[in-house]
């Protein structure tokens, strides 16, 4: 009787303990994850702000700014006011951060690259490099040209001005046939003509039509009248 109520003494106190361990851990990590938070800041937005300004701004916020040397050109923003920031406005960061601002050189006009051959990507790239904006992108689709590759631009390249229109090659649209209505026709000279036009055409006999000779098509599909691109597949039957 002695032996069993050590045993569970013991046992209570082993419960014990590890409900007190396991409350400190959890305590811990909770303690441990408001820490954090309390270090983490939402960025404001400097967009249009003095450099005194965003200073003020941001030691509110428990963050620093940094001036990058680099000016931009923005029509939208005065110069010498902020055009851009790092990390973005609304976003998250730990205080103390340090946040990377660029200053506006206002809307100034610039000398028009070339951009004429130049993908669109590398097209707006080179126009955000030269401060200028990007008012439109109209589209074409042709073979003369590779895709997604500029074909004009307006102002042209050499003129000086602060927008940009480009016109871009999407690449031409696939090419489709209307499939004929083949019943009546000899097979095989209907799949022939389709083979030399790139498409897979199966010829399979049936059985016998009445009135109707050997090797005509009785069926097709696709149906007469029906969109088919190149490397499509026909089936023929024909009588037998």
């Amino acid at each position: 009787m002695a032996l069993r109520t050590r045993v569970w003494g013991a046992g209570k106190l082993l419960v014990l303990a590890a409900a007190l361990v396991g409350t400190y851990v959890i305590f811990a990590a909770a303690a441990m994850r408001v820490a954090f938070r309390a270090r983490e800041v939402t960025v404001p937005d400097l967009t249009g702000r003095t450099v005194q300004e965003a200073t003020a701004i941001l030691a509110d916020h428990g963050l620093t700014l940094r001036v990058d040397e680099v000016q931009r050109a923005d029509p939208k923003v005065s110069a010498g006011r902020i055009t851009q920031q790092e990390p973005i406005a609304r976003s998250t960061a730990r205080r103390q951060r340090g946040v990377r601002v660029w200053l506006s050189l206002g809307q100034q006009a610039a000398v028009v690259p070339e951009l004429v051959g130049e993908t669109e990507r590398t097209a707006q790239m080179r126009l955000q490099q030269d401060g200028l904006a990007l008012t439109s992108v109209a589209e074409i689709r042709s073979s003369d040209y590779a895709p997604d590759a500029v074909v004009a631009q307006n102002p042209p390249a050499g003129t000086r001005g602060a927008q940009v229109a480009l016109l871009v090659n999407r690449g031409a649209e696939g090419t489709t046939y209307v499939m004929p209505d083949l019943i009546g026709i000899d097979g095989e000279r209907a799949a022939e003509f389709l083979r030399t036009r790139g498409f897979r055409v199966a010829v399979v006999a049936d059985h016998p039509y009445p009135g109707v000779p050997a090797g005509v098509v009785i069926r097709q599909m696709p149906a007469g009248g029906f969109q088919i691109a190149p490397g499509e597949a026909i089936s023929l039957e024909v009588s037998r």
